[in-house]
């Protein structure tokens, strides 16, 4: 027995929920029904502006958009998708007799994925409609990924906010405020200060881990744990501070202000890690001190950090407290020194990160010393105290960035002893 054979309609993609827009109802009714018998879900608009209420009230997969119409044409539909921050990502096929080459290239420049000519070729109009929503597919799971990407950062960010202290000691008579600003969402710089020796003393910590990112937040954890770990245990007993490579004295400060217990933590974390994560090729530069704020005394390390600044009464700088040895985690058993300053009443410590000197304007200019020093003892010639002292340098450095991207995280910690 022989007869005419019916083909089942053969879908070319995954079925997708696709809007048609023309202001002829024939063309609108023939491109429905070759594209429901692909097997998609297709609703229609007479217009652009049908369309684009539509468009807001429920996105589609995929546009068929006629050119030539009368209210609202196709370029102007397409344009004001394309501008939508919510709907330029909706790829669009635009519809046309008109087979100008000019029209096309129009359409490509506006953002059309691609273009179909009229009358409709069932072959082409499947091969054309199939690859705009694989593109869209392909593209979808990108932003998926990349939005769940964001999320794993964004609670890496909340769990690393809990490595920084909720509140900062505050010795009767001495004011400490904190600076921070992340570059990205998670960060390699950190500061702390807390209690150590039984409350005799005030630790003071500011660290910058190199490189930037995910790599530097997770050392960052590391080597802030670890320091404060160290430094908070109760020892009797603690060796007399080596003084290799760190023998300064800023203004005949006391050195047995709690030097031997910041070069265990600085000597402990350094060989650890230098030891244990030798293969990662991770180190941070450190500036870590311990104030006895009954007396101003101030023991430091300096591990390949910033010099941190000492700003005498009436605002000059009256001495910078160099490194006293090499950053931390390069090499195991390395030595380290500690040295001594000391912080008289109206007198001030500023401690900072590279990301605030190298702040870069649009030009690649930086930030640089002289400007850090010039607005400290600026601040200081009128007395500021702490915190208004770090929210004038936050100022400046994001005026001279003049919104250039930040390129480094941006830390800073100063202590001011009142008169």
């Amino acid at each position: 027995m022989t007869g005419a054979t019916v083909e089942p309609a053969v879908a070319a993609a995954p079925a997708a929920r696709l809007l048609v827009v023309d202001d002829n109802e024939v063309n609108r009714d023939l491109l429905s029904r070759r594209l429901r018998r692909l097997g998609h879900e297709v609703e229609c608009a007479a217009g652009g502006a049908e369309a684009l209420a539509m468009l807001d009230a429920r996105e589609p997969d995929l546009v068929l958009l006629d050119v030539m119409m009368p209210d609202m044409n196709g370029y102007e539909v397409l344009e004001r998708i394309k501008r939508s921050e919510t709907l330029r990502h909706i790829p669009v096929i635009m519809v046309s007799a008109l087979d100008e080459m000019a029209s096309v290239v129009r359409c490509i420049e506006l953002g059309a994925a691609d273009y179909l000519p009229k009358p409709f070729d069932p072959v082409l109009l499947r091969a054309r409609v199939g690859a705009c929503l694989e593109s869209k597919r392909l593209r979808d799971r990108e932003r998926l990924h990349a939005r769940s990407l964001e999320r794993e950062l964004e609670i890496g960010r909340e769990i690393q906010a809990g490595f920084f202290p909720e509140s900062l000691p505050q010795p009767a008579g001495w004011e400490v405020a904190a600076l921070f600003r992340s570059a990205r969402q998670v960060a390699g710089d950190f500061y702390d200060a807390f209690p150590v020796d039984r409350g005799r003393l005030v630790a003071l910590v500011v660290g910058d881990v190199c490189d930037k990112g995910v790599g530097a937040a997770l050392f960052m954890a590391l080597f802030r744990s670890l320091l404060r770990a160290v430094a908070e245990q109760e020892e009797d007993g603690l060796a007399a501070p080596s003084r290799a490579g760190g023998d300064g004295d800023a203004d005949g400060g006391d050195s047995d202000g709690g030097a031997a217990r910041l070069l265990r933590a600085v000597t402990v974390t350094n060989d650890y890690i230098a030891r244990t994560h030798s293969r990662a090729n991770m180190f941070a530069t450190l500036f870590v001190a311990a104030l006895d704020p009954a007396t101003g005394a101030l023991a430091y390390v300096n591990a390949g950090h910033e010099p941190a600044l000492l700003v005498g009464v009436g605002g000059r700088v009256r001495a910078q407290l160099p490194p006293t040895g090499p950053a931390a985690g390069l090499l195991p058993g390395v030595p380290f020194g500690a040295a001594s300053a000391r912080v008289e009443p109206g007198e001030a410590l500023v401690v900072y990160t590279d990301g605030v000197t190298e702040a870069r304007a649009a030009d690649g200019s930086f930030y640089g010393d002289a400007r850090l020093a010039e607005l400290v003892e600026e601040e200081r010639a009128h007395a500021r105290g702490a915190q208004p002292l770090l929210d004038r340098l936050l100022d400046a450095v994001r005026a001279h960035a003049a919104g250039a991207e930040q390129s480094d995280d941006i830390t800073a910690l100063a202590v001011v002893r009142r008169d």
